[in-house]
């Protein structure tokens, strides 16, 4: 398996927002996470993208012991094996498509020359011709999600987490990037876990996941 928790508890204050989630996601994989507002599951999913740290329970991914204790160690784990979609998006208005594409290789300090071809790999993949020395704001919003999911890609990662991808598209930029995902899995034997309240997507992954006040329902 490539992700595997157990018995995960988060705790803010006297709020038990995690009660004991276990769950695992195979390789090439798509898991979607579906619930109500406040059910659990950004923290779930910022936990799994090591962002957060859970007060009890364990988070192994492909094989690795998550290196709680050790911010260096940590961010290093993150740059490696996690991939991350936001629905806003995230990219760096002052930097160009490329640019924003090739910044998680420049944190983890591989090689430019590579970096760089690798990109424009993913941007011809992603039909974004044409549109590597564009800024954020000279792109359209499915564009600019697409150049965020170049950007999860770019470093190889075990699996890439999204919350809310299509949150902030219109319906046919959303179908779009939906069918990018699967096209992903298929061609690149990508994993996913996707926090989403859009439906379709949800029933189109593997599995759906229901989490219900903080419980895996």
């Amino acid at each position: 398996m490539l992700i595997v928790t157990n018995q995960l508890h988060k705790y803010y204050g006297n709020l038990h927002v995690l009660k004991g989630i276990s769950m695992q996601v195979a390789k090439s994989e798509i898991v979607s996470i579906v619930g109500a507002s406040g059910a659990g599951k950004t923290t779930l999913l910022q936990i799994l993208g090591t962002l957060d740290k859970p007060d009890q329970g364990t988070v192994q991914i492909d094989g690795s012991e998550i290196p709680w204790n050790s911010a260096g160690k940590l961010a290093a784990f993150r740059n490696q094996h996690i991939g991350f979609i936001f629905q806003f998006h995230h990219l760096l208005p002052e930097f160009t498509a490329m640019e924003n594409i090739c910044i998680p290789a420049m944190i983890g300090r591989r090689n430019m020359e590579e970096t760089e071809q690798k990109a424009r790999t993913l941007l011809q993949y992603l039909n974004l011709n044409g549109r590597e020395h564009h800024k954020p704001s000279e792109l359209s919003g499915g564009e600019q999600q697409r150049v965020a999911v170049a950007r999860a890609l770019i470093n190889d990662p075990s699996i890439i987490l999204a919350d809310e991808p299509s949150g902030n598209l219109d319906s046919a930029n959303a179908k779009e990037l939906h069918a990018l995902f699967f096209r992903l899995r298929k061609e690149l034997g990508q994993t996913f876990v996707i926090v989403t309240h859009n439906e379709e997507l949800a029933d189109m992954a593997d599995r759906k996941l229901v989490m219900k006040d903080g419980t895996m329902a």
